[in-house]
């Protein structure tokens, strides 16, 4: 099997979670959080997944460029969550 159609596939399992299941929870945490509120252990637990997973999915990301686009905002949201989730805790500890 050639390098390149293992990579297609590899990518297109991985779009496919992402547009099925990881961008949907995603994008009700980051609703979540921009209402104020704090992440509970199961957003934490996927947050630290998706982490664990673009580790993974890089060195596919390095040899595909076109795919970076998609991966750098995908990374965006993350941090935005992140970055709005560490702002609500600060605020809930005061």
């Amino acid at each position: 099997m050639s390098e390149d159609y293992s990579d297609t596939g590899v990518i297109q399992v991985v779009v496919e979670r992402f547009q099925n299941q990881r961008l949907p929870r995603a994008l009700a945490i980051k609703d979540q959080v921009d209402r104020g509120e704090r992440l509970n252990e199961s957003d934490i637990a996927f947050l630290e997944e998706v982490l664990r997973d673009s580790a993974r999915v890089k060195p596919y990301v390095d040899a595909h460029p076109e795919w970076q686009d998609l991966v750098g905002r995908a990374l965006h949201l993350y941090s935005e969550i992140t970055a709005k989730a560490l702002e609500n805790e600060r605020t809930a500890s005061r």
